[in-house]
């Protein structure tokens, strides 16, 4: 009977809330602050897609985007293509595809074994060829992506690509790109059969002013 109330009270004292010597609570640590990130919208032909970009958790890629945001390259550009896998599932994607008036240098591969980001439903991330060779265009998923995070344990290219933010509003038009109507011949290799026709404008894309939180 002893040794049964001793493991009894030992329960409630791990149960217990911590106090500090003077019989005051100890307070549990505040959780860190969510990492910082920039609203941009794209105004497209379909309707308005919101980003945040992850400013703090992928820089580069960031800073990457947003000087094509601020230097106005992507207004007139396009979605041009649609992998529709299954319903709810697959990605659109936009950008330059390489025009020389409006393309940057690339930059260098964050993967997101770096970054610490997944393509879950809704990512937002760099379309590449080669690791380091992402500029002016890039990917919107429908539906979680794993395979296209960094995978340092398989071999050959295992960078992934480089996630940089999210979709916060939107998705319905996302969506809606996706089951575009593609064109049964333009494309090459793979890509054939992917490519919307007609194409999806992206009117403009800009920084969102922040919305100042209400007054209570």
């Amino acid at each position: 009977m002893t040794r049964r109330f001793a493991a009894f009270a030992l329960i409630l004292v791990l149960a217990a809330p911590a106090f500090a010597q003077d019989g005051a609570p100890v307070p549990e640590p505040a959780p860190p602050p969510p990492a910082e990130t920039v609203a941009v919208v794209l105004e497209t032909s379909a309707g308005a897609i919101t980003l945040a970009l992850e400013k703090e958790r992928a820089p580069v890629t960031t800073a990457n985007f947003l000087r094509y945001v601020d230097q106005k390259k992507l207004d007139g550009t396009t979605f041009y293509r649609a992998v529709n896998v299954a319903a709810d599932f697959g990605l659109i994607q936009g950008g330059t595809i390489g025009e020389a008036k409006r393309t940057l240098p690339p930059i260098a591969h964050e993967p997101t074994s770096a970054t610490g980001l997944t393509h879950a439903d809704g990512t937002i991330s760099m379309a590449r060829a080669e690791p380091g060779t992402a500029a002016g265009d890039f990917f919107i998923t429908v539906g979680d992506m794993p395979s296209m995070d960094a995978d340092p344990s398989q071999p050959g290219d295992n960078a992934g690509y480089a996630a940089f933010g999210h979709v916060v509003a939107g998705m319905d038009v996302v969506r809606g790109i996706l089951a575009a109507p593609t064109s049964p011949t333009e494309g090459e290799g793979s890509m054939i059969g992917q490519m919307l026709a007609p194409r999806i404008t992206i009117l403009s894309a800009r920084r969102a002013v922040p919305v100042p939180p209400p007054v209570r």
